[in-house]
């Protein structure tokens, strides 16, 4: 009797096989991603696409005779500085052309940063968590987790690009352009989800990949900033940022540069899940260093053990600061030429800065930039209670005789005087290159330092929204990073959109006196501090009076 043979069983060798069988299971934590999000996500979304739809809008009634336009644009081309910050002007003449120049590159970061934490908040925070873990052991693929990060990053790039293209076309641009200007912005996202998820195969931990993988999007910045202000094609070109401004939009659209945004992106993405075969769940690709048997007699205390978990962010922040007070004192003599043949802007700047010093004016604009700039620091050195807590590190401490508030106070102090900190590293590097360039360093650097530091108790202020969210609602701590934004967008766009004094006094910063050429008015910066403190009171309060989270 001859045996039947058995049915060939279906290969699962193969390449495709294992692909399917790495992703199993994304679809599930997409839609996991997309519902924890909910609330963040499209405010980020809704943020990014309204800045640049409601700028074109701003732009087109502040300038609506073509003549104003290529006047502004002789202006931008003959300034290095203004060249520095938001790129070149390529079509001046119309209104689409003025607003790829005003906004390319703030919509680019802003997409960028949101990339970052998204890519963060759902691959190496989960494993950080030990969610991973548990979500591993389901019939989930090994490459599903970090997939679905991914795709809820490009998704929501996708759909600002639509929203941008869309925006701009039914305001009566060209459609080229418009499409053109969302697809930089969404690629630059892109971009950077592959930087993030590429960042978090090298540590262990999800602050310090996402300080990773925001220090590239600052390398970034910087040399799309060298590169336009010193005319260098070749360092513009090594900057995603760079690329979205090289598409051209309204200007005769470069559509081929997209591709270095198409190929970027995923190639990050895949170098990302090669380097993940060879590190362990939950570890990093860079070991961390084994540190002493017996600690220090500096850590014996609540404020030694904040000092060593943020010196390390904190030498970073003040390290970046530095490099951009020194590219703005660097680049401050040049807004001179401004005004070389424009003398109607010359009056209008004159007014604003008071006394003709437009210099000044330039260098007290930037320096708010840096202090918003900083307030992400606030923000993040107070959350940073909220990672101990979910990390579970906080339990141990606070099973000791180390009080709430103590606890509390030591990374508080860090958010608040490490701030102050990097402003004035930035004020310093400022008033060094400027004082250098002028001939007056030593009257220039104390000038500076105190304009620097006048923001200071804005970006507290922000410490304090921190913490009352931690206290009180720790599910919700997100939304002092949507506050962020908020003032940010209140403070640098509130003029150009004309929006109503009420609404642009809900911003800090918009209470922050100006420092040059004058005297400071310290009423509103002792009623800044005042709310500072009742926020972080409130903060405490709420916090000592619930329960700890381990999630």
């Amino acid at each position: 009797m001859t045996a039947t043979p058995a049915p060939p069983r279906p290969a699962t060798t193969g390449t495709p096989a294992l692909v399917r069988r790495a992703m199993t299971g994304t679809p599930t934590l997409v839609r996991l991603a997309l519902r924890r999000d909910r609330l963040l996500l499209p405010s980020w979304v809704a943020v990014i696409a309204g800045l640049v739809t409601a700028s074109a809008s701003a732009i087109a009634e502040l300038y609506p005779q073509a003549a104003q336009r290529i006047a502004l644009g002789v202006t931008i081309g003959s300034a290095p500085a203004l060249q520095a910050l938001t790129g070149p002007v390529y079509d001046a003449a119309s209104v689409g052309g003025l607003t790829a120049w005003r906004v390319t590159t703030m919509a680019s970061v802003l997409a960028a940063l949101m990339s970052i934490l998204v890519v963060i908040r759902h691959t190496r925070a989960e494993e950080e968590s030990g969610r991973a873990e548990l979500v591993g052991a389901c019939p989930v693929g090994r490459h599903a987790l970090p997939a679905s990060g991914v795709l809820v990053a490009a998704g929501a790039n996708l759909l600002i690009g639509v929203l941008i293209t869309l925006g701009l076309a039914g305001q009566g641009l060209p459609v080229a352009g418009s499409l053109a200007f969302g697809a930089a912005v969404s690629g630059t996202g892109w971009t950077f989800t592959g930087v993030a998820v590429l960042a978090g195969q090298l540590t262990a931990h999800a602050r310090t990949a996402s300080a990773v993988a925001v220090a590239a999007l600052g390398a970034a910045f910087l040399l799309r900033a060298l590169g336009d202000a010193a005319r260098i094609e070749a360092l513009s070109w090594l900057s995603p940022l760079g690329w979205a401004q090289r598409v051209r939009a309204f200007a005769g659209e470069r559509w081929w540069v997209l591709i270095l945004f198409a190929a970027t992106g995923p190639a990050l993405a895949g170098l990302a899940a090669l380097l993940a075969r060879w590190r362990d769940l939950g570890a990093g690709l860079l070991a961390p260093r084994s540190g002493p048997r017996d600690a220090a007699a500096s850590l014996r205390g609540t404020v030694a053990l904040a000092w060593r978990l943020h010196r390390g962010v904190l030498l970073g922040w003040t390290a970046a600061f530095t490099i951009g007070g020194a590219l703005f004192g660097t680049l401050a003599h040049s807004v001179g030429d401004l005004v070389r043949d424009n003398p109607q802007l010359a009056a209008l700047l004159s007014r604003m800065g008071g006394a003709g010093l437009l210099t000044d004016t330039f260098l007290a604009a930037e320096l708010s930039v840096l202090g918003l700039i900083a307030g992400g620091y606030a923000v993040q050195a107070t959350l940073r209670l909220q990672g101990e807590e979910s990390a579970l590190r906080a339990d141990p401490v606070l099973a000791t005789a180390v009080s709430r508030w103590r606890w509390a106070a030591g990374h508080l102090g860090m958010a608040l005087a490490g701030s102050a900190a990097i402003l004035a590293a930035g004020g310093v590097a400022a008033g060094v290159a400027h004082g250098l360039r002028i001939g007056e360093p030593v009257l220039q650097v104390p000038r500076l330092l105190g304009a620097a530091l006048v923001q200071v108790p804005a970006t507290w202020t922000l410490a304090g929204i921190a913490m009352l969210l931690f206290g009180l609602l720790p599910r919700l701590t997100a939304l002092a990073w949507a506050a962020l934004i908020a003032f940010a967008l209140l403070a640098q766009l509130g003029e150009l959109l004309q929006l109503d004094d009420r609404i642009r006094s809900l911003s800090p910063f918009a209470h922050v006196p100006r420092a040059l050429p004058g005297p400071v008015d310290p009423g509103p910066l002792l009623g800044l501090c005042l709310v500072t403190m009742v926020l972080v009171l409130a903060g405490v309060l709420a916090f000592q009076r619930r329960d700890l989270r381990g999630d």
